[in-house]
């Protein structure tokens, strides 16, 4: 059996973060092991939510998985809140990654134009040299921006517009790219029937070769299904499946669970029930 570790917070309510990464993981045939970052009440939508900072629990913790002599065939990490934080997993990726060890990084920080709050452009800078040390990263579209120190644009881009920023978030160093948010407000050069649509561009750099993958957009956005997106992708490769393979089933899980989600009429408002469409997950593995 594969073994992973995942690194970001874990909310006690909230199904985002390890809250998600952990069962989606683990029904997928994968060890999942986990490194939090800090432990919450609830996610930061909901008021009056409690934090816990864990910063200082990590070197010990990697300390001993060292003296274990622990060996992981993925590093997987999420949410990180402070330049502290990326900085050890830095070191983390130093003591723990190998030959046989995929580095899987999703730069959890912004969406929909706009940094998380307490983060900074400076910050952003130094998440891009986090994931230079990744073999795959799962930015979004303003993630990627962000990164790269240019405008976000929430429209009016086209094809060529995705495949330079593919190229140029390949120059931080990981060679797998897998871009989600994209929405083409036409169809596109080598890409039809994708208006109305939102997707995924993909980016191989040693391959120099770009995919898309579209799909119906659905009607809300929930909380936390960024994690749900990066978590599938990471057992789906450990699965053994491709990259296109992995994040097209990231991508058809996340609609599913919206879909399952949405089929109640007091469905909930802070995350998706992920739970109830993991039979789906699991019969396409």
């Amino acid at each position: 059996m594969k073994r992973i570790i995942t690194i970001q917070d874990i909310s006690c309510v909230g199904k985002c973060s390890l809250t998600v990464a952990l069962p989606i993981i683990s029904a997928m045939g994968v060890e999942a092991c986990v490194l939090p970052t800090a432990v919450l009440s609830t996610h930061t939508a909901f008021k009056g939510f409690t934090f816990r900072d864990l910063t200082s629990d990590i070197k010990p913790i990697c300390n001993h998985w060292k003296n274990e002599k622990i060996h992981f065939d993925a590093i997987y990490t999420g949410y990180l809140g402070s330049f502290e934080q990326l900085d050890l997993m830095h070191k983390l990726i130093d003591d723990f990654g190998s030959a046989d060890t995929m580095t899987i990084v999703d730069p959890c920080m912004a969406d929909n134009g706009k940094l998380y709050p307490g983060f900074t452009q400076e910050f952003a800078f130094a998440m891009a040299k986090l994931c230079g040390k990744a073999n795959v990263i799962v930015p979004n579209l303003t993630e990627a921006s962000y990164m790269l120190g240019i405008e976000y644009k929430e429209s009016g881009y086209d094809e060529d517009y995705i495949k330079q920023i593919l190229k140029d978030l390949a120059k931080f160093g990981a060679q797998k790219i897998v871009l989600k948010g994209i929405e083409f407000s036409e169809n596109q050069k080598t890409i039809k029937g994708v208006k109305g649509k939102i997707g995924i561009a993909s980016y191989d750099a040693q391959k120099d070769e770009f995919k898309w993958y579209f799909h119906k957009k659905m009607p809300q956005s929930f909380h936390g299904t960024g994690d749900v997106f990066a978590s599938v992708l990471t057992g789906a490769l450990m699965r053994g499946k491709t990259l296109e393979q992995s994040y097209k089933l990231a991508a058809d899980y996340v609609v599913e669970s919206i879909k399952e989600t949405m089929s109640h009429a007091d469905y909930n408002w802070y995350g998706v029930d992920f739970e109830a469409a993991m039979p789906y997950l699991i019969k396409r593995l």
